[in-house]
């Protein structure tokens, strides 16, 4: 992936992104690269030292500060969602895009035997912590001319897989989560809901799932950011209630550069 599209999309200043589980992945390559765009960054994980270095990293390219916000999802109850979404409408007065990125595997192991700790714990971070943190910020997502919401779900989430137990599940649920918040957005805020696969990539997550595979082979988390960028900035707009394809949305977005070149 060239850096060109990066480099010519509409820059994000002024405009105020939270993303969970920022502090390694997927999600620290997101928040570098809309803090490249001069966006605000929220920093949100559960270990403070992974955030500490990401803000270190964005700090020492001279971009906009971001804030860090550690939260344990496994552990949070509704008065921390709560206090952050007032705290961003105190400060900010909007939100203009909340990027759920925080996800965990629970192991994989047929449904007979998977443990019950386990299931709770992945369905607390990837279903119910999904909910209670959009609850709690939506009202500044709305107060945005142009906001977004973007929810990570995999393969497993939209045809089951065996062994994938309560990961497969909960990506399911957050499926029909976005189904339900887009349906009831679509024509009474400017916020648009969509959910994103990234498909396999080179992550702590692949590696626990797939200890066998060379992570060589992966794309990085880097290369997938031009279409992370282009799902918070105007251009996808019209993009509401949809499952999108990352690699598909990537080949899209090569083609109009290429186009424009």
């Amino acid at each position: 992936m060239t850096s060109t599209y990066t480099m010519t999309s509409p820059d994000l200043t002024n405009k105020t992104i939270l993303v969970t589980g920022a502090g390694d992945g997927i999600g620290k390559a997101a928040a570098m690269a809309y803090a490249r765009q001069q966006a605000q960054v929220i920093l949100l994980g559960r270990t403070q030292e992974k955030l500490e270095a990401v803000y270190d990293a964005i700090m020492a390219e001279g971009l906009p500060e971001p804030i860090i916000h550690p939260l344990d999802l496994a552990t949070a109850i509704q008065d921390d969602y709560n206090a952050l979404g007032e705290a961003i409408t105190s400060q900010f007065g909007k939100l203009d895009g909340l990027l759920h990125n925080a996800s965990i595997l629970g192991g994989t192991s047929p449904i007979q035997y998977y443990p019950a700790e386990n299931w709770d714990k992945v369905i607390q971070v990837n279903v119910n912590a999904v909910f209670k943190l959009t609850r709690a910020t939506l009202a500044a997502l709305q107060a945005a001319e142009d906001a977004r919401i973007l929810l990570t779900s995999s393969s497993v989430g939209r045809q089951g897989r065996a062994y994938w137990g309560a990961y497969a599940v909960s990506k399911f649920a957050t499926e029909g989560f976005m189904q339900v918040l887009a349906d009831e957005l679509g024509n009474t805020s400017n916020v648009r809901v969509n959910t994103i696969n990234p498909g396999a990539t080179r992550t702590s997550m692949r590696r626990a799932a797939y200890p066998a595979e060379d992570p060589a082979t992966l794309p990085t988390p880097e290369s997938l950011m031009p279409a992370y960028l282009y799902l918070m900035a105007p251009q996808s707009q019209h993009l509401h209630g949809e499952a999108i394809e990352i690699r598909e949305l990537l080949a899209r977005i090569n083609n109009d550069v290429a186009s424009a070149n």
